[in-house]
């Protein structure tokens, strides 16, 4: 086995596998950071802010390999290719992704072919969106009394395919579901978990952008919250949280405030 090194004193390893975070630079880690102070090539993501790609090396090429559902700008197949190809230029390459690279990132799929390609690598975990946005939000995604438990869900199924999940292991109001890419099947999501037995009622919120200046949350009924989001013009970058946590925002909430989704139904009717 090889003796240990401290990350990028290791100079056998030509791709480091990097998690940017939510979007907040004050959450990139000291790793993180090291890297892209370090690097010859940064392959990044869209999600990554134009605040962390200021701290990359001035003489670092950049490749933007920007995805968005139903929308890449560079297919996975081609970026893999092109992460081989920078390292077998002798370059030290920093693939950097929004989030954390191993939670819905596909980072493993690059590693995996960089393992196939005899390439060695690196992962450096960053704050996934669901803990940074939660905390940023004021939402808690486990807290004593509440819930036993939290979930993270894709809500974005592969092109040409139904988003089919196990909706009646995630109806359960002990648990807190985080969802990623949720926006497009919100409706879907929405009506199997309250016909799998999830109260309708059950709290639940929107958060877009978060732990940046531009967040905004909003905070509804697991119902109501298709029909909410659709009022407030939530876009992606969005996180969504369904569970009773989500109650606490009220109280603890301190980045930005949430507010409460009102429908029509809700005005109080006025005298004629």
């Amino acid at each position: 086995m090889k003796e240990a090194k401290n990350s990028t004193e290791n100079e056998d390893v030509k791709v480091f596998i990097v998690g940017s975070g939510p979007g907040d630079p004050g959450l990139l880690t000291l790793k993180a950071a090291d890297c892209l102070k370090k690097a010859d090539v940064v392959v990044y993501d869209r999600l990554v802010s134009d605040e962390i790609l200021k701290m990359v090396n001035p003489d670092a090429e950049k490749i933007f390999a920007g995805k968005a559902a139903r929308d890449h700008f560079m297919p996975q197949d081609q970026i893999n290719q092109t992460l081989v190809d920078l390292a077998n230029k002798d370059k030290m390459v920093v693939r950097l992704k929004g989030g954390d690279p191993f939670i819905f990132g596909r980072g493993s799929e690059e590693a995996m072919y960089l393992a196939e390609h005899d390439i060695d690598f690196e992962i450096v975990p960053g704050i996934t969106a669901s803990a940074g946005c939660g905390a940023y939000a004021g939402i808690p995604l486990t807290h004593r009394g509440y819930v036993t438990g939290v979930r993270f869900v894709t809500g974005h199924c592969r092109e040409g395919q139904h988003l089919d999940l196990n909706w009646k292991s995630m109806a359960d109001p002990q648990t807190t579901l985080v969802i990623y890419m949720g926006l497009i099947n919100i409706q879907r999501i929405s009506d199997e978990l309250i016909k799998a037995g999830l109260p309708a009622n059950t709290p639940a919120a929107g958060i877009e952008r978060g732990t940046t200046e531009d967040q905004r949350t909003i905070t509804t009924t697991l119902e109501r919250l298709p029909e909410c989001i659709k009022r407030a013009n939530l876009k992606a970058p969005s996180l969504l949280i369904i569970g009773k946590v989500v109650e606490l925002s009220d109280t603890i909430a301190w980045h930005t405030h949430a507010h409460e989704c009102l429908l029509e139904e809700d005005a109080l009717p006025t005298d004629a």
